[in-house]
This record gives structure tokens, sequence and C-alpha cells, in this order.
């Protein structure tokens, strides 16, 4: 089925702001400026739970836009925009929660990783949202998705081998960060992968306006986040932690790092205010194609952010990334099955690729009428 002009707007925001993502907060991981206090020593600026309240700020302002626009609309003389069907918020407040604690763990994952290999692995929700999808969506996986999903887990085995071989002969990482991150960034994508399940699920059964769902979740993980950053401010956690007090977050310490290296708060804007963009985009595409197309989009970010980090001097230039990069868009395209168009061109297979387009349509409408396993 076509995309239609709209369609292919929600997919390029989704691309551009997606890359602009990670790599501004890449940018921020690397900057170095003094704490608090007179004799304080320059250190890295590694505070992944308030970038994370930062990306929730960004998601939260999608929810006054939303009303402004509402608002706005409601003054024509007929009213063109649909604000979705009324339902309870606190629906959202569990995507909200895996959203943060994922978000959160993948931070403190780019602090001991490349941009690329971050970007990379995250291509392992795949695997879990299809695994989940079965188990609460009650869908059907087609052999293809079943090869595809299996080709993924080797992509990720690759790219795990080539920041092994990488953390050798690299010194701007441990070869123990460089593993502990792969193995944080894979975690996150369980819970990021429930997520997505969940959003599907709410989206379609409540008809919820993209904006009003991203700015709900924005909420909700912006002020649980907040609060929680008093208490990691008192719980110390060692050499885990890259701050001076060792804590598990140091908020007066990120803020007096941006007083001292004001571009700080450059990178970080650029976090809140793509990741805005990125989450509309993202439950968009979610509403108007489905999530798994969404992870198809997530995945083709890859390539530019690890074009611009080679290109910027972040990282160097391993074979064995391009050849894991490849393994894993041909998972994620046999997946999402953009292999069918190829397959519809062959006379004997046009009757297979056909079936399983049919199969497509007709999960999305069981979706959208709400006939969904709870």
């Amino acid at each position: 089925m076509a995309w239609t002009k709209y369609q292919l707007f929600l997919a390029g925001l989704m691309l551009t702001t997606g890359s602009i993502n990670t790599l501004s907060a890449k940018w921020a991981d690397m900057f170095r400026a003094k704490g608090c206090g007179e004799n304080a020593e320059e250190h890295n600026f590694s505070h992944p739970f308030l970038q994370a309240v930062g990306m929730f700020l960004g998601e939260f302002c999608c929810l006054a836009v939303f009303y402004l626009l509402l608002c706005q609309d409601r003054r024509r003389p007929i009213p063109q925009m649909n604000p979705g069907q009324s339902f309870n918020p606190l629906l959202f407040f569990p995507p909200a929660m895996c959203d943060m604690t994922a978000t959160s763990i993948m931070y403190v994952a780019l602090n001991m990783t490349s941009a690329s290999s971050f970007q990379m692995l995250r291509g392992a929700v795949i695997i879990f949202t299809g695994l989940l999808s079965v188990a609460f969506l009650g869908r059907k996986l087609a052999a293809s998705q079943w090869v595809g999903i299996f080709i993924t887990i080797l992509g990720l085995v690759v790219v795990g081998l080539a920041d092994f071989v990488s953390g050798n002969r690299d010194d701007s990482h441990k070869l123990s960060d460089v593993i502990t991150g792969d193995l944080l960034i894979i975690m996150a994508q369980i819970i990021a992968a429930v997520q997505m399940v969940l959003e599907e699920k709410f989206v379609y059964k409540h008809d919820v306006h993209p904006l009003r769902a991203v700015g709900t979740e924005g909420f909700f993980g912006f002020f649980v986040l907040s609060f929680l950053l008093i208490p990691m401010y008192f719980i110390p956690v060692g050499s885990f932690s890259d701050n001076p007090r060792q804590v598990l977050e140091d908020a007066l310490d990120a803020f007096c790092q941006i007083g001292h290296k004001p571009l700080i708060i450059l990178a970080l804007l650029g976090n809140t205010v793509s990741i805005a963009f990125f989450n509309f985009a993202g439950i968009s595409v979610t509403k108007e194609i489905s999530a798994t197309t969404r992870m198809v989009l997530d995945s083709l970010r890859t390539l530019v952010i690890w074009v611009v980090s080679l290109a910027l001097g972040w990282e160097h230039f391993h074979g064995l990334q391009v050849l894991g990069f490849v393994i894993l868009l041909v998972g994620t395209a046999l997946y999402n099955g953009l292999h069918r168009p190829i397959i519809a061109r062959i006379p004997c297979c046009a009757a297979f690729a056909g079936e399983e387009e049919q199969s497509s349509e007709e999960e999305r409408e069981r979706l959208v009428n709400g006939d969904i396993r709870d």
C-alpha cells in the first residue's frame, strides 16, 4: 500500500529529529567542565537522568501544543481537528514509566559506548516488540518475520563483536564499559518494546491524538523523574557514576557545569526540542502505519548517526560495524515486509505476497476495532 504525503512527512520528520536527538545527547556527554566549589576540577558532563528529565520536558510541551491547536480549531466555523475519544490519562502511565526507565538506562549506556553502536543495538527492540505483540496483541507472525528476528539477532552479535574488537584498541572507552553499555542498551530495549506495544494498543483502541498521547506520557515522566532526582542525589553508587560525589545523579553539579560552560545548554536544548518532534512523529507513525514501521525508521537513522559521528571524528571506522549494520537492516526489512513488493513482481510468488498483505490488513482492522487481547 502506497504511503500518503502526510505519512512520508512523518517518516522524514522522525528520521531527522531522531538523528539529532542521539547526536545532541552524545555531544552533551563529551563536554568537560568544572562542577560546584572553588576548587572543583574539570570532569565529564555525565548526568543521564537529568538528560532524561529534559527529554520528558520536550514531550510534555506537546500537550500544551495540542490544547492550543484544539482551541484554535474550535474557533473555526467548521472544526477540522479530531481530538480523539475521551480516555483515562492514567492509561498512559504504564508506557510513560517504561519510557522513563528505558531512556534513563540508555543515557547511562551512551556514556559507555559510541553513538553508532548505541543506535545499532537499539535494533534489538524489533525482536522483543515482535514477541510481545504475539503475546499481548494476539498477532501471528509470518515465516518471514521469524526469519527477520533471527537475522536481527545475528546482526546484534556482529555489532557486539565489533565493539569487543574496537574496545581493545580504542582508548576513549574501556572494554568493560563498552560491554556493560551494550548489555544495558539491549536490556533497555525489552522495556522499550513493552512501551511500544502498550502505545499501539491504547492509540488504536481509544483513537488518541498523537500530540495528546506524547504530552500525557511526558507529563507523567517529567514529574515522576524530577521528583526522583531528590533521592538520587543521596544514593551512592561508587565508581559506576562519573560525577565527583559518586551518587546516582547530582543535578546541582550539572547546573554548575552548565554555568561554567554555557554551550552545554545548547546540546541539552537540542535534545529536548528534537525529542518533542521525534516522539510526536513516532507515535503518529504508530497510528497512521504501524509500530513495526516505526522501528524500521528508527533503524534507518543509525546510518545518519554513524556517518555524522565518523565525519566529526567522534569514533573510528570498523568494518564489522558495516557488516552488522547491513545484517540488521536485512532482518528489519524481512520482519516488516519490505520484501513483499519484490516478491509480488515474481509471477509464481505474487499470490503468497498478496496473502501476507491481506493478513496484515486484517490484523490492523482487528486492532482498530478493539479486538485486542487484554
